[in-house]
């Protein structure tokens, strides 16, 4: 069903080209639309806490027309230096513009203060998404707030937020999971991107700095390849209601990016999109899909049809899949594919699913010792058989899910 209903997508869109004259050629998609254009989705992003801001200032340097880029911290220093010209300083009388010295809970009594100032700048909103980098105190504590208010005033809202490095320890870890856990209620959607897992897409020994903007950079693309669908004019039309169809009360989301370049540039990013490292589930099991296409003026629609197709024979036959291109001279020859992909199993569904992975786990240590995005990588079985890097933890994998299934 998910492929049928891409190719008479696609097919729509090629009619739509060859009655101009030009079936091969993807058209120009950045021409910057009208300030106040009649039917344009409000869309506001908020980067909440020195993470959310980091990653907001890079948006903003690159800013899509019609966003509303906001900033909010009680670091009054650090929120000097944001480089968006919406700024709110919350929580004066319990954090005195200091900061809240990593202390969630006193993060979130200052968005708590000031929500009303919260629900001004938001007001007006058709979507708001809430940045964040989790493990400190006023994103961590900050973003749940935020969300609420951004739900209250009928926004759809997406979170968009990082889990810290390894070596950022285990506190900070400790700290975000259990803010992530209070965002997630809170919001229609939340991506969670793994810091650690950027180290695996990354073709560089990284620095520190380099490392947190990396983390930064891949919250931009989230955000911005969601963004694009909605605003930038395309030959495939889609508005706010095919975002909102896809992303209302979805739930957990991950977010893939892949690339190509060459003959088969299109294909490649595809595949190395849904076999990302970013992805800590396996995206057979996602029910709603959003992906966005970058590439020059080169790029064609059977190109993006052949990449489409890649993805809906991987994810749920019954998946929701909406899609979008964007036109970047300066990608001649190459290609950039965002997806961002939701309705993952939940509840109950979650218990049985733990159970098979349970049973496997004891039947077949090796499935549970490759991580999950190698999972159905031929090499990978071969490595642990041979006694690669992934035996030396199957066998206490192993021990560990038969204590769990004793329990």
């Amino acid at each position: 069903m998910a492929v049928a209903n891409l190719r008479k997508g696609l097919t729509a869109a090629k009619a739509r080209l060859k009655s101009r004259g030009d079936r091969t050629k993807m058209p120009d998609h950045n021409t910057p639309i009208p300030e106040g254009s009649v039917g344009t989705a409000n869309i506001k992003v908020v980067g909440v806490g020195g993470g959310g801001q980091n990653a907001v200032n890079r948006m903003y340097r690159e800013r899509i027309p019609e966003v509303e880029y906001i900033s909010v911290n009680t670091d009054s220093q650090a929120l000097d230096g944001a480089a968006v010209p919406v700024r709110l300083r919350v929580g004066d009388s319990t954090a005195r513009g200091l900061g809240v010295g990593g202390d969630p809970s006193k993060g979130r009594q200052c968005h708590e203060e000031d929500r009303d100032e919260i629900k001004e700048v938001l007001n007006g909103a058709d979507l708001v998404f809430v940045a964040a980098g989790m493990g400190g105190g006023t994103g961590t504590g900050g973003a749940p707030v935020v969300a609420e208010v951004a739900k209250d005033i009928g926004a759809l809202t997406v979170g968009v937020v990082t889990k810290p490095f390894a070596f950022e320890g285990a506190v900070r870890k400790k700290k975000a999971l259990e803010g992530i856990e209070l965002l997630r209620k809170e919001v229609d959607t939340l991506i969670v991107i793994p810091n650690d897992r950027l180290l695996a897409i990354s073709d560089e020994q990284l620095t520190m700095d380099r490392a947190f903007k990396m983390a930064d950079d891949v919250l931009r693309q989230g955000i911005q390849s969601i963004a694009e669908l909605i605003l930038v004019p395309g030959e495939i039309n889609l508005d706010f209601a095919d975002v909102r169809a896809v992303m209302d009360n979805a739930g957990p989301a991950w977010m893939a990016i892949g690339k190509g370049s060459g003959e088969n540039r299109a294909i490649e990013a595809a595949e190395e999109a849904i076999n990302s490292p970013l992805l800590e589930v396996e995206i057979a099991g996602a029910k709603g899909v959003i992906f966005n296409i970058t590439g020059g003026t080169d790029l064609t629609l059977d190109e993006v049809q052949r990449a489409s197709e890649v993805i809906a024979s991987t994810v749920h036959p019954d998946a929701n899949i909406i899609f979008g291109t964007v036109t970047d001279p300066k990608m001649e020859n190459e290609v950039k594919l965002t997806i961002i992909a939701t309705g993952f199993p939940v509840a109950g569904e979650v218990e049985e699913e733990a159970e098979a992975v349970a049973r496997q786990a004891l039947e077949d240590p090796a499935s549970m010792a490759i991580p999950p995005f190698l999972r159905h990588h031929p090499a990978a079985r071969t490595r642990y058989r041979n006694g690669g890097m992934y035996r030396e933890s199957a066998e206490t994998q192993r021990e560990e899910t038969a204590v769990m299934a004793d329990d």
